[in-house]
């Protein structure tokens, strides 16, 4: 079932690098179904904010009805930046699953760990994947762009 998750936020990733934007696919999940799903479209919607993350989860809020996420999973194809893992932590999903890290933005162990944080009061639980293809679908893209 988890895996089968991760499929559908590669899907997404994959309608984003088809719309040359990087390529990040996230999905959101309650009770063993997808309530929400989203890529990134910073560049289509030019707003910096509109990371994969952050579109699901205004989604996710929406069919819930409340800004609270409790009882969510989110699963991303890579590590959240410093703004979404923010949002996580105020949306309070309570576990995330990443398919592959980000060595230079990565802000749940990589670079440093705002979800799981006593500064932040935040102990999301992360279970990292470790998918291939979220890593070759980025390389693969930004090997193209230089």
């Amino acid at each position: 079932m988890k895996e089968a998750f991760m499929d559908k936020a590669l899907e997404e990733a994959k309608i984003a690098e088809r719309l040359k934007e990087v390529p990040v696919g996230a999905v959101i999940v309650k009770d063993n179904k997808i309530i929400a799903s989203a890529h990134n479209l910073r560049e289509i919607l030019k707003d910096p904010t509109a990371h994969a993350e952050i579109l699901a989860i205004k989604k996710a809020a929406e069919v819930l009805g409340d800004w609270r996420l409790n009882g969510c999973e989110m699963y991303v194809t890579l590590e959240p930046c410093p703004m979404c893992a923010g949002a996580i932590i105020q949306s309070r999903i309570r576990k995330l699953y990443i398919g592959t890290f980000d060595p230079v933005a990565g802000c749940c162990g990589s670079v440093i760990n705002m979800v799981q944080s006593e500064a932040l009061s935040s102990m999301i639980d992360v279970v990292w994947m470790y998918k291939d293809e979220c890593a070759e679908i980025l390389k693969k893209f930004f090997l193209s762009k230089r």
